[in-house]
């Protein structure tokens, strides 16, 4: 059995997948087990991973006929999983040779330790600028702890955790997009220790993703927290877990009809009609009592429920507000 096992979904990935592959090839611990799942691509990625498998025993090659997303993607990979140990490798990223050595070395040394983030690397496309992830330093926390700072992402979801924790806990596929955000949260929580490593994950950012597009695929985020708060409730969590989570819900509903009102002259009327039916079903399903006083009672934040039309006319004149201050602030330092 392998120390490690490391998942790797691609769909159309051959421009990086290489790199990728080659950074596990190099890696100092020889013992792994790299599952890399082909997600239906329609360019070389799958011939590219083949010949990887027929040269290394270590990499098994998983092929979907029909892409489904790189949840679907992972949980198959996930169930061939024959290891202690389990990360995942986007195939558009790369590890530092050290990383699966290290990751696993602060396992090993920590008896209670389930989690282990890497130190996250951002990176362009053509790795001409990299930078630390904002993050501040820490030696160990609880799984609680790191539960509440992945809310907002005071630290990073780029791990590895024991694999009897994924597969109680596999990826969440309520949506494309966003919801394996839910599922390092559910390992977080689920985790007695939660450490960091001195391997080192490179990540690589690319201005054509979804986050960085205007895309009715944002909406995904909000179905995401839908799926994490009911998964949430089925676990019995205590109530300050749900509390802290509903709190985060509702500022995402508040940035999405920001996301809306910025960006709907993009979308036809069906798409807006969408997007707003998307705000309005978490809108309504929002648990008020949880909120915060500063989030119920600061103007653009208040829920005003069950007066959606009421809240809408709140967002409409607290973000047109925003937008015009915006404006004369960049028009006075233009003119300064």
């Amino acid at each position: 059995m392998a120390k490690v096992t490391v998942l790797i979904a691609a769909y159309n990935a051959a421009s990086f997948i290489e790199e990728c592959l080659d950074s596990l090839r190099a890696q100092t611990l020889k013992d792994f087990q790299a599952v890399c799942i082909d997600d239906g691509s329609t360019d070389h990625t799958l011939s590219i991973l083949e010949s990887y498998a027929k040269d290394d025993s270590r990499f098994e090659i998983i092929h979907l006929e029909k892409n489904q997303g790189q949840a679907h993607a992972r949980n198959i990979g996930l169930q061939q999983a024959k290891s202690k140990y389990t990360c995942f490798l986007d195939s558009d990223d790369f590890l530092s040779p050290d990383a699966l050595e290290k990751m696993v070395e602060m396992f090993e040394k920590n008896e209670n330790t389930d989690c282990v983030l890497f130190q996250l690397q951002l990176c362009n496309e053509d790795k001409t600028k990299t930078e630390d992830y904002p993050q501040k330093p820490f030696t160990q926390l609880s799984g609680y702890e790191a539960f509440l700072k992945s809310l907002n992402w005071e630290i990073h979801g780029i791990y590895a955790v024991r694999t009897s924790i994924h597969q109680r806990y596999p990826y969440d596929e309520s949506s494309l997009s966003y919801s394996d955000d839910n599922t390092t949260r559910l390992h977080y929580l689920a985790s007695r220790e939660v450490r960091t490593c001195e391997g080192v994950y490179y990540y690589r950012q690319h201005p054509k993703s979804v986050t960085h597009q205007v895309s009715l695929r944002r909406f995904d985020y909000l179905r995401a927290n839908m799926s994490m708060r009911q998964q949430l409730l089925e676990l019995n969590i205590d109530a300050s877990v749900i509390d802290a989570y509903e709190n985060v819900r509702w500022l995402n509903v508040v940035g999405l009809y920001m996301f809306y009102f910025q960006n709907r002259k993009s979308f036809n009327s069906e798409e807006r009609e969408y997007g707003l039916n998307e705000i309005k079903t978490v809108w309504k399903s929002i648990e008020t009592n949880r909120l915060t006083l500063r989030n119920r009672l600061k103007f653009g934040y208040m829920p005003l429920q069950p007066f959606w039309l009421l809240f809408r006319l709140q967002e409409e004149i607290y973000f047109g507000l925003r937008s015009i201050f915006r404006k004369e602030k960049e028009a006075s330092e233009g003119n300064a």
